[in-house]
């Protein structure tokens, strides 16, 4: 039965193909998303593989974070930025899952993921949660989970407001901006753990300095971030 569902799924393929997301020609045959070329080419940081790298000194002084990494770049030309527009924007919750696949996959052949106990992606107020009817970092976590067994607990963090757009912001008024925002539903099942944070992308880092604080704030916890992408200025 599989094997007609692949030689069907290769015959409809001639005639439909589906197009790499990021060039647009077709994909072959074990391909999904991203044609081979341009999935070598997604700028990768390495992050989960150095100690002390800069997104996680980007945290310093701010909050308490064990380890902090990212998977890609986030800056205008970067494929990933094209990519998670889609997921966020598009309905592409299948880009979530499968990028999520894919730094799972890294994530797992390294240590960065050694004494997790569980993920939990940044929330979403339930208002814009219904305006688009998903969250896209649940999809990216799950996607995480699927290769690496953490378990995702998305109900044990929740967004109480919706903050405002922090790209005009100073560094205290952004801290202003996200303060408060979290709240921890049932601080005993994290109490004792070591939490992975995941959301998207970290531009300021101030939202996952929220959850981080309101994390910490309510029981005796680790606490370690990860993000598909971050911005360039974190990076360098």
């Amino acid at each position: 039965m599989a094997l007609f569902r692949d030689i069907a799924g290769d015959f409809l393929g001639l005639f439909f193909p589906e197009l790499c997301l990021s060039c647009r020609t077709p994909l072959v045959h074990g391909e999904d998303i991203l044609c081979t070329g341009c999935l070598v080419s997604v700028a990768r940081t390495g992050f989960h593989l150095k100690r002390d790298n800069s997104l996680e000194q980007s945290f310093w002084g701010r909050c308490l974070v064990e380890r902090a990494a990212a998977f890609s770049v986030y800056n205008r030309g970067s494929r990933i930025r094209t990519l998670i527009h889609l997921l966020k924007y598009k309905g592409r919750k299948d880009i979530g899952r499968a990028l999520g696949n894919l730094y799972g996959s890294y994530l797992k052949e390294s240590d960065f993921l050694n004494g997790i106990d569980l993920m939990i992606p940044v929330p979403l107020h339930p208002s814009r949660l219904r305006r688009r009817g998903y969250n896209q970092s649940t999809y990216i976590a799950q996607g995480v989970s699927d290769v690496t067994g953490v378990p995702v607990a998305e109900e044990l963090l929740k967004r109480e407001a919706e903050g405002t757009s922090q790209t005009k912001r100073g560094r205290y008024e952004r801290w202003e901006n996200v303060e408060g925002l979290f709240t921890v539903t049932k601080p005993g099942a994290i109490s004792g753990r070591h939490v992975l944070l995941l959301d998207d992308v970290i531009t300021t880092g101030s939202t996952m300095e929220a959850c981080v604080n309101a994390l910490h704030g309510a029981a005796d916890v680790r606490v370690s971030v990860i993000a598909l992408a971050a911005a360039q200025k974190l990076t360098v």
